[in-house]
């Protein structure tokens, strides 16, 4: 009887790491910096949010699950929240405001859509309403799958490159010689990002994860920079995702002492500027005996 990889394995706690890195490129704007590349100001090392990444994710997931049931996406670009809401109530054919209610219409939310399986979701608010004051709650739902800031391993510069682009075309203005205006572009020249997540098996005991589940996640994970590309991003790659897979549910040690064992370093003491100037570490042989390493990306 053939047996289920251990990273694939929904009923086991995972932590895992996933390192990339972008060239001439702003992997995440800050829109409270006029959207320059985020940086932690007092060690000047890049910063990339959770959300960022799991926007790829999400999107990523789109085109590997389209048509298929259980993979919409909750959270997507230019859907109203409450109209997904809505959905359920009518699907399970529900009355909002009815006892029970809210935890049946949770329920086929976390069977439909992907990221509230996975990443959870808060499915009530101020603005839950729909037609004639109708309240289309859909409950709190706590994720097993959660990420960290990314962080690059060493200082970053982050560039202001001046652009021209065209502003008119009607041939009157362009006459006048009111065509173009000056504008912007931020870019990181080189930097090594570093990120962590963390899978909760009791908490996907909850949300319905499935091993079919966890393989278009590190499928979309591999592939969230192949299919998101832009002239602002440069080029961005994933270089390593390495998955710490304990023995049950709860964890044969914590995760910062696994992390522990993946150590990155520059070569040389110059700005970096490829993936090559660094070196990466795995130290697999005093691993606590019951974790298994998963190296998908190496």
């Amino acid at each position: 009887m053939a047996t289920t990889a251990a990273h694939l394995d929904s009923t086991r706690k995972h932590d895992f790491v996933f390192i990339y890195d972008v060239r001439d490129g702003n992997p995440n704007g800050d829109p409270d910096a006029g959207g320059m590349p985020r940086v932690d100001p007092e060690t000047m090392q890049g910063l990339v949010t959770d959300v960022a990444i799991k926007r790829k994710i999400r999107n990523t997931v789109a085109l590997l699950g389209e048509g298929q049931p259980g993979y919409d996406i909750y959270v997507e670009a230019g859907v109203s929240l409450n109209a997904q809401h809505e959905r359920a109530y009518a699907a399970r054919g529900l009355t909002p405001g009815k006892p029970g209610a809210a935890t049946e219409a949770q329920k086929w939310m976390c069977e439909t859509f992907f990221d509230v399986r996975m990443f959870g979701a808060v499915m009530t608010t101020g603005r839950d309403q729909g037609e004639k004051g109708k309240k289309f709650s859909c409950g709190r739902v706590q994720g097993p799958i959660q990420l960290t800031f990314s962080r690059t391993v060493e200082p970053i510069f982050a560039q202001e490159h001046g652009i021209t682009r065209v502003t008119q075309t009607r041939q009157a203005d362009i006459d006048k010689g009111e065509s173009t205006e000056m504008g912007t572009k931020h870019a990181v020249p080189y930097g090594l990002y570093v990120g962590y997540g963390h899978y909760s098996a009791p908490l996907a005991r909850r949300t319905g994860v499935t091993a079919d589940d966890l393989a278009i996640f590190w499928r979309a994970t591999t592939l969230m920079f192949e299919h998101d590309r832009a002239s602002s991003r440069g080029e961005m790659a994933l270089r390593r995702l390495y998955v710490f897979t304990h023995a049950d549910a709860y964890g044969s040690a914590p995760a910062h002492q696994l992390f522990d064992h993946i150590q990155i370093a520059p070569t040389k003491k110059s700005p970096a500027r490829v993936f090559t100037d660094y070196t990466i570490t795995v130290n697999e042989g005093d691993l606590p005996g019951e974790v298994a390493l998963t190296r998908i990306v190496e």
